[in-house]
Formats: C-alpha cells, sequence, structure tokens
C-alpha cells in the first residue's frame, strides 16, 4: 500500500527529498549566491518531515559512495559543458537514463537525486545560480513523470527504507573511519521508518 493510503502522499515527500538533497549540496555555497528554492507543492506534513529527513540522510551516505564513479562524472560534465545542446529538461533526462540505465530501483532513484545535488552545485560554480531552480524543476518533472508510478506501486517511499538502508550500510563498510556516525544514521533511519510503517499500520 502506497502512503497515500494513511494519509501520507509520496509526491509530496519525493518532492521534499529533491529539494533537501539539493539544499544539502549547497550548504557550503555563501547564501547570496543561491536562489531561493520554494516548495513545489504543499508544505509537507511532521510524519513526512521525518521520512524527509532520514531519506535525505541515506541518500547522501548512498550518494558519497558513488561520488568518484566515472561514467557518473562524465555524465555530469556533460550536461554542464554542453549548455547548447538541446533544452535543460531533455539534458537532465540524458542524465536521468544514464543513472538509470539498467532500471529503476531504489538506490538508483536516491543516486539520481544526489546527481541532481551534483548538477546545482556545479551550476552555481559556473555562475550560473539562477540554473538551480531549473535543476529542481527538472528533477521533479522527471520524478513525477517517470519514477512516482514506480515508487507507488512498490509501496510508497516507506517499503523504501529497507533497500536504502542496506544500499547504505554497505556504503559503511568501505568507509571505516566514518562507520560508527554512519551506522547510527542507518539505525535511526530504520527506526523511524518502522515507527511510522507501525503508526500507519495501526490507522489503517
Amino acid at each position: 500500500m502506497a502512503c497515500e493510503g494513511n494519509g501520507m502522499s509520496d509526491e509530496r515527500i519525493g518532492e521534499a527529498l529533491i529539494k533537501e538533497v539539493i539544499q544539502e549540496e549547497l550548504k557550503d555555497v555563501p547564501r547570496e549566491d543561491v536562489p531561493p528554492l520554494t516548495p513545489v507543492t504543499g508544505k509537507v506534513k511532521e510524519e513526512e518531515e521525518k521520512v524527509v529527513n532520514q531519506l535525505a540522510k541515506i541518500t547522501r551516505i548512498i550518494g558519497d559512495r558513488v561520488k568518484d564513479d566515472a561514467e557518473l562524472k562524465d555524465a555530469i560534465d556533460g550536461f554542464i559543458g554542453c549548455p547548447s545542446s538541446g533544452s535543460m529538461s531533455d539534458r537532465f533526462k540524458e542524465v536521468a537514463n544514464k543513472v538509470l540505465e539498467s532500471g529503476i530501483t531504489w538506490e538508483r532513484i536516491a543516486v539520481l537525486f544526489y546527481v541532481a545535488g551534483k548538477l546545482a552545485h556545479r551550476m552555481v560554480e559556473a555562475h550560473i545560480p539562477q540554473s538551480v531552480r531549473d535543476i529542481l524543476r527538472c528533477t521533479v518533472e522527471f520524478f513525477r513523470n517517470n519514477l512516482l508510478g514506480w515508487i507507488r506501486k512498490h509501496g510508497g517511499w516507506i517499503n523504501s527504507f529497507s533497500d536504502l538502508a542496506m544500499a547504505s550500510m554497505q556504503s559503511v563498510s568501505s568507509m571505516s573511519s566514518q562507520s560508527s556516525a554512519l551506522a547510527l544514521i542507518f539505525i535511526t533511519g530504520l527506526a523511524i521508518g518502522s515507527f511510522i510503517s507501525w503508526r500507519l499500520t495501526r490507522q489503517s
């Protein structure tokens, strides 16, 4: 059962997650260089916000694992380096299709959102910060058109926790210096996810 059946919106959660991941990638950029990112949909509910916060942490862990991937770097560089080769939406679709070329999974969705954050950061570095809003718009548009149906079919964001947590734990094992902190994030996220799932089950 997807989140909507329990008063939570997979669409709101996804869009809020995209915005959160992009903002996280821009946290070290001077505030005056970043245009404000207004919510695409209505304000998330308190329980949805907890889901978003935990998913953002897990996405960051997974993103740290793939940040040195040569193919992803090439896709990001190609996006930034060819501003005249089609609309931004079309160029973003090319990057997204590269990320998802082996099929949609929870982990690949997290990687795509992470890549969107990296694209936004590179836009600021290239002195075209106004494009950050376009990156947000393109990512949300792709999410709605290509990922939301899959997410709902697979039980909603609540059901993503176990797969994403497993992927993040694989990252933990390869980063021993940070393993304690990341393991704590993993356990916290899994606990909150389980708690929310339990509450929603009780309410249904």
